[in-house]
């Protein structure tokens, strides 16, 4: 099981009791939101770098497509990988073990924090 599987049924389970079949969909949200936040992270890494090493690899609007197109791909992903049986598997595993103790809003800013970083980064380069 992976660090998302984890983060992903640490929310669901969050959200289970108070939001009930909305559960499923708020924590794929987030899991997207997560990947998809440090997709753009690495992008705009990768993209200072080559621009200080003068390559020339894709242009900006270019970029801004692939990012939205991925972040589509992602998101069917994860709604495929965890609305199904893999999810129902997965949560029986994750119930067996001991449960996990991260705050919820200390889960939420995470993606916050690394779009601050992002934007941070995005402005120095």
């Amino acid at each position: 099981m992976t660090t998302f599987d984890a983060l992903f049924f640490h929310v669901f389970q969050h959200y289970k009791s108070k939001k009930g079949k909305k559960a499923n969909s708020i924590a794929t949200f987030y899991i997207t939101f997560l990947q998809s936040s440090l997709l753009l992270l690495l992008g705009v890494f990768f993209a200072g770098f080559f621009r200080q090493m003068h390559v020339a690899t894709m242009s900006a609007p270019k970029a801004w497509t692939l990012f939205v197109l991925v972040t589509a791909f992602l998101y069917f992903k994860n709604w495929m990988q965890y609305g199904g049986r893999k999810r129902k598997v997965l949560n029986a595993k994750v119930l067996k073990k001991k449960k996990l103790t991260y705050s919820m809003g200390l889960l939420w800013l995470l993606p916050v924090a690394i779009l601050g970083l992002t934007f941070v980064l995005l402005q120095a380069v």
